[in-house]
């Protein structure tokens, strides 16, 4: 039995292998960057065609969405899509109770109340039983979000929207290239939000964000949102009216042209990804204890990121406090190189913005809706927080199988003492 390295003994990842670059930026990446700067069309509102119309056009192709609109970030996509849809004061948006802030943050931005619903204890992604007990005769919408890069239950969900008469805006920021019975996610509710930051699957060089939809009208409004409220055509003189509430929420050239280079290599290195995240996935699930990362299914898992649930008692922990166990693993996992982390620290609903309802003015939009005490049982997503650690960006790589083998290798000589996980963990409780 190897020792483990926390206790002196040899790291089943050398040190020299565990950096892994991404977003992995090649010479086409710069090219279209230069070709950009040199085109003198920097803006989204340039006449013609250019790098922002380009990527729009390519991501609507080459995933199968009718209209695309690139905006500045993915928090922005949803904002404009929940503005386009007419949520305003006074109404509810259910939102997941395990999300990142943005998903919970976006309807306040609309002066509209984020009404937190649990998770399913597999995918991580809302509960379409809960979600049909928090609708109230003010819910005006839905935000399923497809985390980690695993497809929500939206035949549930776009079943209860139907049954309500409810607007379902998809967060698809983790799950470019996800699918559900065979379709793309975020086109299958009413509008999606992909976001293009640095870390995600299809990154652009800092910040972007787009929003696609079947409904060309829906298209247009979030048009005019991120630009001002104007109406912007081709051929036709900037007038600088603002026929309508509207923002900046534009993306620049430069990001549009990185995020485009890197769109036209996804094909190959998410074949890459598939094989070799499922290779890791399939080593680790035969370990007493450990829950991978599953899907529904008929869903194409885009594995943004990897969250692994732990069980107490597979180490003989019955009564162990979770947290006990997520900290003795994540000690043993990091000394052996596998950089383990924890990934949302609280429930959205617990976020300090949400508990102490900071909005705009007095309160609002809470003094709206007149909401009683904030609802904070949400057991599976508490569950789920306590006893769960995750994996980030290195798996992102092409290339990284070889990488994914060693810390398979580390997850297995950890398992591989039981007793001393155990010991470790009644210590930290």
């Amino acid at each position: 039995m190897s020792k483990l390295a926390a206790f002196g003994g040899t790291a089943a990842v050398p040190k020299d292998r565990r950096r892994v670059d991404w977003p992995l930026i090649e010479d086409e990446d710069r090219k279209a960057v230069l070709d950009a700067l040199d085109g003198a069309r920097l803006v989204s509102n340039t006449d013609g065609a250019n790098p922002v119309s380009t990527l729009e056009e390519n991501w609507a192709r080459h995933f199968g969405f009718d209209h695309c609109v690139a905006v500045a970030n993915g928090t922005a996509a949803l904002s404009l899509a929940l503005a386009a849809l007419g949520v305003g004061p006074g109404d509810e948006v259910i939102v997941p109770a395990l999300s990142f802030i943005a998903t919970g943050l976006a309807p306040v931005h609309q002066m509209a109340v984020p009404v937190f619903a649990d998770v399913d204890p597999v995918t991580f992604n809302l509960d379409p039983g809960d979600v049909e007990h928090r609708i109230t005769p003010r819910t005006k919408a839905i935000i399923p979000v497809h985390l980690h890069g695993a497809p929500a239950d939206m035949d549930r969900i776009t079943d209860i929207a139907r049954r309500h008469g409810l607007a379902v805006v998809e967060d698809a920021a983790q799950a470019p290239g996800a699918t559900h019975h065979g379709r793309p996610v975020g086109g299958i509710g009413d509008a999606g939000a992909f976001s293009l930051q640095v870390t995600k699957n299809i990154p652009t060089c800092g910040e972007g964000g787009l929003l696609v939809t079947r409904d060309a009208a829906l298209a247009e409004a979030v048009r005019r949102g991120r630009q001002f409220g104007e109406v912007i055509e081709a051929g036709r003189d900037r007038d600088y009216v603002s026929y309508g509430l509207g923002w900046n929420h534009k993306m620049n050239a430069i990001q549009a042209a990185f995020a485009d280079a890197q769109l036209s290599r996804f094909d190959d290195y998410e074949r890459a990804r598939q094989r070799n995240v499922t290779e890791f996935l399939a080593r680790l699930a035969v370990l007493p204890g450990l829950r991978v990362p599953a899907t529904l299914p008929d869903t194409t898992h885009a594995w943004h990121i990897l969250r692994f649930r732990f069980d107490p008692a597979a180490f003989g922990l019955d009564g162990t406090p979770p947290e006990a166990l997520r900290a003795a693993l994540r000690r043993l996992l990091r000394a052996e190189g596998v950089p383990m982390s924890q990934y949302q620290l609280m429930p959205l609903p617990d976020q300090k913005v949400f508990v102490d309802r900071v909005g705009f003015g007095s309160g609002h939009p809470w003094s709206v809706t007149g909401g009683g005490e904030p609802d904070t049982d949400f057991p599976v997503t508490r569950a789920i927080i306590a006893d769960s650690l995750t994996l980030q960006k290195r798996h992102l790589h092409p290339g990284s199988g070889d990488l994914l083998r060693l810390y398979a290798d580390a997850f297995e000589k950890v398992w591989a003492n039981p007793d001393l996980v155990a010991t470790l963990a009644k210590a930290a409780s």
